[in-house]
Order: structure tokens, then C-alpha cells, then sequence
């Protein structure tokens, strides 16, 4: 009796947390795409899913089933065949089916792969927009070379035309990641990565960073704003009048160990991403560390970036 009751309690446990996780599928960023890499992705992990769930399911059901009905009880009738080994029909079936799944799943995984290479320019009649993402602790920079301004923390994109990310990291090897946009790639130091992504609608978007990097990685967060063409050609035109430029001397305070709010400057150094990238070739500390003075860094950066951090509200973006 208490063996029944113990399959019962594990069989509602198990219908129990399957509702769970799919209640809390509709909150899942990644199945809510706004981009055509992100739709892409989208659809690789819903084929994959259904071609796994082939597979689980019945495995699932017969689990449970074969417990319930082969369970140790004084009213059980089953037949008893302690010699039955072997079964020609049932071997076929349990290799050729995971067979057929697998070579069907890696087929689709390297169509999906190749489409998805990151470098992979994006197909539009609209020409990218490079933007230049750097990730420090535990803070976010974003340059646009071609405007000639820099964001903290805060990264504004046109609708439907394609992003060109360069990425690199002045710090510890962090991830960047755009849920709804696309798949995350990772910033190391040393090196500029590249990844295409686009937004097909305006929105407000969820962006963050998808690796440990020490004490305030949590804090890795930024807003994506896709405007209209126009609303971000006034965001251009609102952060070049911002009296807060950057220079080499507050680049170097802003990489110090610390959070930061939203910022924006209005000037940025000639090569900035490129001196970043290329800092470290000449056998220099690969990153600023994590240890003692880090609490002091901090209380000095907040103090000077008063006049320099802004909310959203004072520079009256759309969003």
C-alpha cells in the first residue's frame, strides 16, 4: 500500500511540474522573437524540442505505465516469462526510430548553424549600422563610430535594419545577449568578435550579460530601444549635445570596477575600440582585478559622473 502511494505522489509530482514549465513558456524571451535571427532560433529549438519529444514522451508514458501495471500488489495476474530475451520487431523499432531522429536533428542543426553564423551579414536593402560594444565590470559601453557618440548601459537601433556588433572586452570574458534579437555571443579580451542582429519592430528590449564575471554581475543589464529611423537620427542628434564627452582619461575611470547607470557622451576618442582590442598584445594585465581598493574605485567613479548620467526622461527619447 505504501508502495502505491509513493507512484501516485511521483506521478502527480511529474504532471505537476511538466504544467509548471509549460505555463511559463508564454515568459520565455527566446520564444517571443523580434528579429529574423532570433525567429531562426526560435524555430530550431521548437523542431529540436518536438524531434526529442519523440522520443521522451513515449518513454515518459511507458515509464509511468510499466510501474503502474507491473507494480508489486496481491491482486496482480500479469503473465510471468522469466526466459522472454529477445524481440526481432521491438530491437528494429527502439534503434531505427532514434536513429531516423538523430541524423533528422543533425541535418537540421547544420542547415540552422550555417545560416546562423554570427559574421553572416544580414540580407536587407538598408545599409548595417556598426556599433561597437565593449563589456567591463560590470558595466556596458556602447560606441557608434559612424555617429561619433557613446552610451553606458543603454543601446538605441533603428527598426528593421541590420546591426553590425563588433565586440570585444576590457575585462573579465563576458556574454552578449539580446533575447528576443538573437543568441549571445562572448566579448574576450584581445579579441573583436562580430555578430549581426536585427530589429524587426519597434520595442523596448531586454539586453544582458550571460556570464559570471565576478561580484555585480547581475548588475550586467541594458535597455534596447528600436525606434523609427527618425526617432534615432534625434537620439543622434539629442547625444551629440550632451556636454559630456569621452576621453581617454574617462574611459580609463570608466573601465575601474564598478556599476554605472545609464550614460551618455557626446565625443568619443578616435580608435577607441581598436586601442581596447589591441591593448594586451604587449604582455600587459590582461584585466583589472576584483581585490582591495575596489569599494574606494567605486565611491570615486560615483562622484564624478554626476553631470554625466542621465535617465531616459531628461534626454525625452521615444521609445
Amino acid at each position: 500500500m505504501k508502495k502505491r502511494k509513493l507512484v501516485q505522489a511521483g506521478m502527480l509530482f511529474m504532471m505537476v511540474a511538466i504544467i509548471l514549465v509549460l505555463s511559463g513558456c508564454s515568459q520565455a524571451m527566446v520564444l517571443d522573437p523580434k528579429g529574423p535571427v532570433g525567429a531562426e532560433q526560435r524555430d530550431l529549438i521548437v523542431i529540436a524540442t518536438i524531434l526529442c519529444g519523440v522520443i521522451l514522451v513515449p518513454v515518459l508514458v511507458l515509464t509511468g505505465w510499466i510501474v503502474w501495471r507491473y507494480r508489486d500488489s496481491k491482486s496482480n495476474k500479469a503473465s510471468y516469462k522469466p526466459n522472454w530475451s529477445h524481440s526481432t520487431s521491438l530491437e528494429i523499432v527502439w534503434w531505427a526510430v532514434p536513429i531516423i531522429i538523430i541524423v533528422t536533428l543533425a541535418v537540421v542543426t547544420l542547415k540552422y548553424t550555417y545560416a546562423l553564423e554570427p559574421s553572416k551579414p544580414l540580407k536587407s536593402d538598408k545599409e548595417p549600422i556598426t556599433i561597437q560594444v565593449t563589456s567591463l565590470d560590470w558595466k556596458w559601453l556602447f560606441t557608434y563610430p559612424e555617429q561619433g557618440i557613446a552610451t553606458v548601459n543603454y543601446l538605441q537601433i533603428p527598426e528593421d535594419t541590420p546591426i553590425k556588433f563588433e565586440l570585444t572586452s576590457d575585462a573579465p570574458m563576458n556574454s552578449f545577449w539580446i533575447p528576443q534579437l538573437g543568441g549571445q555571443i562572448y566579448t574576450m579580451s584581445g579579441m573583436a568578435m562580430t555578430l549581426y542582429l536585427q530589429a524587426d519592430e519597434i520595442g523596448h528590449y531586454f539586453g544582458t550579460g550571460a556570464n559570471f564575471s565576478g561580484e555585480h554581475f547581475a548588475d550586467m543589464t541594458f535597455d534596447v530601444n528600436a525606434t523609427s529611423r527618425e526617432d534615432f537620427d534625434s537620439f543622434i542628434a539629442k547625444t551629440k549635445k550632451v556636454p559630456t564627452k569621452l576621453t581617454k582619461e574617462g574611459y580609463d575611470e570608466l573601465a575601474m570596477p564598478g556599476k554605472s547607470g545609464v550614460r551618455y557622451f557626446s565625443e568619443i576618442p578616435d580608435g577607441l575600440f581598436e586601442q581596447i582590442v589591441t591593448k594586451y598584445t604587449n604582455g600587459q594585465p590582461i584585466h583589472n582585478g576584483h581585490g582591495a581598493g575596489h569599494e574606494s574605485k567605486d565611491t570615486k567613479k560615483n562622484e564624478t559622473m554626476n553631470h554625466s548620467q542621465m535617465d531616459h526622461s531628461q534626454m525625452n527619447m521615444s521609445k
